[in-house]
């Protein structure tokens, strides 16, 4: 099975309303947002989506409105992952027919060793036939996902690709140089996004392209097509915001700007908290600068 995950994928958001409910209007402008400005496909219920606060009923209400607005139009990646391999395994076997794959993170917290996370994504995989995305983003979840393992799993079918957010670059190229033919490597990291592609890798699940999708789909496009002239001006144009973006953490910081753009409100659920009024007043300024 070839990763058909290419370009410029977007973790969406998840909008709140003032009552911190899920704001499906919110969410309805955002997908076609998204679909109108370049993005290739979306990725809904990430930790971006602020998945750990939504209860199950909420994540299916999400899932079902952006592929009722999507209509088919992009492919949908479902976020599912966590760290009791038996309860994601059953959710699995359940069925998510609707959807085109699946971004399963690293367990969490628990700190399993390389084999026990080749333990975990083998049941992962024989739970399912849909195409799996590894997620490792070290940073969140205490583990590393090492180069090893990663091209061990990617030797099994429908685990296509693996979003890379270790900040690691010799490790990245390392899967990149010894991966099987139509095995992907996507950035996890946006401001990694173009060194990666130059490296060889396929694309991107990208924060900041919920804000500025054209621009950003522009950069990973152009790249891909080795443009790298076209390429570094939309990434130097990025950079900035992209480092303000994450400053007070995610998914804070892209909230404003898309606030900013009157998309929806910049509403997060506790523990997240909103950003600083310094930072949204620079981030509103760069947001101009970008888009003026």
């Amino acid at each position: 099975m070839n990763n058909e995950f290419l370009g410029s994928g977007v973790a969406l958001v998840t909008p709140f309303d003032a009552s911190m409910q899920v704001d499906f209007d919110a969410l309805k402008r955002l997908v076609e947002f998204q679909v109108d400005n370049g993005t290739d496909f979306l990725v809904v219920q990430g930790t971006t989506g602020e998945s750990p606060t939504l209860s199950m009923t909420e994540k299916q209400a999400v899932l079902a409105t952006v592929l009722e607005v999507n209509d088919g139009r992009l492919s949908v990646v479902y976020g599912l992952g966590g760290n009791n391999t038996a309860n994601i395994a059953e959710l699995l076997e359940a069925g998510l027919d609707e959807v085109d794959g699946i971004l399963s993170v690293t367990p969490y917290y628990n700190k399993p060793t390389q084999q026990g996370l080749l333990a975990h994504y083998r049941i992962l995989a024989d739970s399912t036939d849909l195409p799996i995305i590894l997620y490792n983003v070290p940073g969140r979840t205490g583990t590393n996902l090492s180069a090893e393992t990663t091209l061990e799993l990617s030797e099994i079918n429908n685990i296509v690709a693996v979003k890379e957010a270790s900040g690691n670059m010799e490790q990245i190229m390392q899967i990149i140089k010894h991966r099987p033919e139509g095995f992907g490597v996507l950035s996890g990291d946006d401001n990694l996004t173009l060194p990666l592609i130059a490296a060889g890798a396929d694309g991107v699940i990208s924060v900041v392209a919920n804000a500025f999708p054209a621009l950003f789909s522009s950069m990973v496009h152009n790249a891909l097509e080795g443009k790298f002239e076209l390429a570094r001006k939309a990434h130097y144009a990025l950079f900035e915001i992209t480092k303000m973006l994450f400053e007070q953490g995610n998914p804070g910081g892209v909230k404003s700007a898309l606030a900013h753009l009157e998309i929806m409100e910049d509403f997060m659920r506790l523990p997240l908290y909103p950003i600083s009024e310094e930072l949204k007043q620079r981030i509103e300024k760069e947001v101009d600068r970008i888009l003026g």
